[in-house]
């Protein structure tokens, strides 16, 4: 092999790990981001989450309608959903880096999942006039999500 045929394969890998970064998520603000695998292992903004703030996003029926779909330890909040996994013990079964991804953007995993794309403006169905182009959540809230389900154990 010569020295042009050996590289071929490593620029195709390399290539096979850089995101697709459209115009519109570009113009949406939105940060590229690495996707390795089943899992985004590197911070959207570089700052630790801050799990009080991840969990009152989780919580919220107008921020980030988590329960909606999913049941979590909230024993304060009244109807929780049962159409997706609980999210009792998510920071067990996943690592920090598959939590992120599972939050950007599920369909990178499972094309037929109902979990909406929350860090997404590209390939979204049916969105309203007023949400088209910009992303459900910030990259820090992104983070502070990640963050409060790490601490989901049991």
């Amino acid at each position: 092999m010569t020295g042009r045929t050996k590289a071929w394969p490593l620029a195709l890998a390399a290539a096979m790990l850089l995101p697709a970064w459209s115009s519109a998520q570009q113009a949406a603000g939105l940060r590229p981001f690495l996707v390795v695998g089943d899992a985004i292992a590197d911070s959207l903004t570089g700052v630790p989450g801050d799990a009080s703030r991840g969990r009152a996003i989780v919580a919220s029926r107008q921020t980030g309608l988590c329960l909606l779909c999913h049941a979590g330890p909230l024993p304060e909040e009244r109807f929780q959903g049962n159409l997706a996994p609980s999210l009792a013990g998510a920071g067990s079964r996943w690592s920090e880096g598959q939590l992120r991804l599972r939050v950007v953007d599920a369909r990178r995993l499972n094309p037929q999942t109902l979990m909406p794309a929350y860090y997404q403006t590209d390939g979204l169905e049916r969105v309203g006039a007023a949400w088209q182009g910009q992303p459900v959540l910030a990259a820090q809230q992104i983070e502070d999500v990640v963050a409060f389900l790490r601490t989901l154990r049991d």
